[in-house]
């Protein structure tokens, strides 16, 4: 691709004070109009060493509204940066619906860098390319718009930019040496623009001999782009996946395919008060230790409790809280989301909160309320959560790839139990907060949810990152169960 960038392309003074004032005033409006559709424009500026990327990431910044434009420039990831996931940086960067996000440097840059200097494979960067490529996919499904500038130098070209950023005082660290390795740069590079070109979020090569050129060109591109967004009003199509359970659990369900996964949970299980007092003191020691393990080997942990209304989730946390030290973890209560929170994808929020090295937290609902709460309640289309399995697998087994233990609990309890604590949190005065009438309407849709949870755990039940299925009826059973799993679970990665 990159070849079609070596035509020599020179924009005139003249030609180039005639176009500006016409098309900064297109930018704006479109900037303008933005505001009012609600979507988020992703602008990444990429490209060779001394093609003027800083330099054109101003010149954006200067033809935009301030007030709606944000920029993100990548460098080295920071110690904060490297105690989680990769892409963990970049969540916390995405600008807001309505807004504008300028990366300089993006994504794409480790994967290359590591590529060129053969620190990686070539089948371990084709596959960082398709996370890339998926990834962009996630965020263009969920309507953003991605535009991707990529500045080309020719060799020579180069060479002699350097030598004027050199003598200005304003040459990277790294430029010459990256420059001796032109070649492989441009093939790697190359090869990364062609595999992640997609029409979604297709690649604009732009040729940075001129500046005038390259500032004119990239101005139109972002320009147009933005606009034709603003005329898109084609409906999302539905989404039809097919459904395939996991491995574990097709085994559970082998001669009763119609069975619920949920109805195999044996919820008679129980726990005497005095073997329920010496587990719970023996996991919690357990636990206590494996925390202050985990925080020496840098090891993080995410904890995620889903479950039925009344289940239990809240008092099984705070068994697992009471093992280990304050210091140590947070707590993620997970409600309906803020106005910033809906003005970002849905997982948006749950990245920026997941924790550094060493360190736990624990949310009380989660991403999966895409799948569960939304579905059931029409707060998203069905093109919206029928994409999202796929989704969550992805993010799932980037925190597994990052090192990241992960232990995902569905408290589960019958219909029975569950009206019986609905009482009994009526008529008890400290505990008639926790029962709303929105508790009462849930229950009233118990198949819906039923079914929506079968097809969570089918769906999102993975090697990486699998679902433990806990009998809620006796909350000591279920609070062992949790604690012991978690210890297992984290015995296991250290």
């Amino acid at each position: 691709m990159l070849e079609i960038a070596e035509f020599g392309h020179i924009l005139a003074p003249q030609r180039y004070d005639a176009q500006l004032p016409k098309l900064r005033a297109r930018l704006l409006a479109a900037h303008f109009a933005l505001r009012a559709r609600k979507f988020p424009v992703i602008v990444i500026v990429s490209g060779a060493d001394g093609a003027g990327k800083g330099e054109l990431v101003q010149r954006l910044n200067e033809w935009l509204d301030p007030r709606g434009v944000e920029t993100h420039a990548f460098w080295e990831p920071s110690d904060e940066e490297r105690e989680r996931p990769e892409y963990w940086r970049f969540w916390r960067a995405m600008p807001g619906r309505g807004r504008i996000g300028i990366f300089f440097g993006s994504w794409y840059s480790t994967p290359i860098i590591r590529r060129v200097f053969g620190k990686i494979k070539a089948g371990k960067f084709d596959a960082a390319l398709d996370r890339i490529a998926g990834f962009e996919k996630m965020l263009t499904d969920d309507g953003a718009l991605l535009v991707k500038l990529w500045l080309h130098l020719p060799k020579k070209q180069q060479k002699k930019r350097l030598k004027k950023l050199e003598a200005d005082g304003r040459i990277a660290p790294g430029d010459w040496k990256h420059f001796k390795l032109y070649e492989e740069f441009t093939a790697v590079s190359d090869r990364a623009l062609r595999r992640t070109d997609h029409a979604s979020a297709p690649w604009h090569v732009i040729e940075a001999t001129d500046r005038r050129y390259r500032e004119i060109t990239a101005a139109e591109i972002l320009t147009t782009a933005i606009q034709k967004k603003l005329d898109d009003t084609a409906p999302q199509p539905a989404v039809t996946t097919a459904i395939r359970p996991a491995a574990s659990v097709t085994k559970k369900l082998k001669g009763d395919r119609s069975a619920s996964i949920l109805a195999h949970v044996d919820l008679t299980q129980k726990l005497p008060e005095a073997e329920y007092s010496r587990q719970l003191a023996a996991q919690q020691t357990k636990l206590s230790k494996l925390a202050w393990a985990a925080h020496d080997a840098g090891r993080s942990m995410v904890l995620m409790f889903e479950g039925w209304d009344a289940a239990g989730k809240g008092s099984a946390i705070r068994r697992v809280t009471q093992a280990i030290d304050p210091r140590l973890y947070q707590v993620v209560g997970v409600a309906a989301p803020t106005d910033e929170e809906r003005a970002q994808h849905y997982l948006w929020r749950f990245w920026r909160r997941l924790p550094r090295a060493g360190h736990t937290t624990i949310f009380d609902r989660s991403w999966y309320g895409r799948v569960l709460v939304e579905r059931v309640e029409g707060f998203a289309v069905p093109a919206d959560w029928g994409r999202a399995y796929a989704e969550i697998n992805d993010f799932e087994e980037q925190l597994a790839d990052h090192g990241t233990v992960l232990c995902k609990f569905w408290v589960h309890l019958s219909p029975a139990e569950q009206l019986r604590r609905f009482r009994e949190r009526q008529h008890v005065a400290y505990k008639q907060y926790k029962i709303t009438d929105e508790d009462w309407r849930n229950r009233e849709k118990w198949p819906d949810y039923q079914r929506a949870v079968d097809e969570m755990v089918s769906r999102c039940s993975t090697e990486f990152a699998p679902w433990t299925l806990i009998a809620g009826n006796d909350k000591k059973f279920a609070r062992v169960q949790i604690l012991k799993t978690i210890v297992q679970r984290l015995d296991a990665a250290l």
